[in-house]
């Protein structure tokens, strides 16, 4: 869409990427795969970062059929997860996990660094505070309101 910001939002989007060790491309599943989830993946094919697909908003076992058509993105079994319940976030991780290189021990104080992309509305930024363990990003059901990059550093431990 030409929506305001939309250049800006896009070159948010393309600076992530550029200094992600990881992309997690973020969907909503209760909308299926739509025009501008192809729009974002014609822009991550283009890159040669990892990409774990995750499919947001499947709040239950009985939503897993809603996962199906996001193979059609090309990136791979997608997972499915909610980032309001923190279902499947674990499975999501272990995978994001799988594509860091090991670190030898002149870099072992490096942080690991990836991107959470996808349309609109999709539970970016709830997925993002659950990550962080805090309410930094502004969740609300109205699209777009997060529309500047948010950065945080956070402790993960398994």
């Amino acid at each position: 869409e030409d929506t305001p910001f939309q250049k800006q939002i896009r070159a948010q989007a393309e600076l992530a990427i550029d200094e992600a060790d990881v992309i997690i491309f973020l969907t909503n599943g209760r909308d299926g795969v739509t025009s501008d989830d192809e729009e974002v993946a014609k822009l991550l094919y283009k890159t040669d970062k990892p990409v774990v697909l995750a499919v947001n908003k499947i709040d239950n076992f009985d939503m897993n059929h809603m996962i199906y058509d996001f193979y059609s993105l090309g990136f791979g079994d997608p997972f499915p997860i909610s980032g309001s319940h923190g279902l499947g976030i674990g499975d999501l991780l272990d995978e994001v996990c799988k594509n860091f290189k090991v670190l030898d021990e002149e870099e072992e104080d490096e942080k690991i660094r990836f991107s959470l992309i996808g349309r609109p509305n999709v539970g970016k930024s709830k997925l993002f505070n659950y990550l962080i363990g805090q309410r930094l990003s502004i969740v609300e059901d109205t699209p777009g309101v997060t529309r500047d990059r948010i950065v945080a550093e956070t402790t993960w431990n398994r």
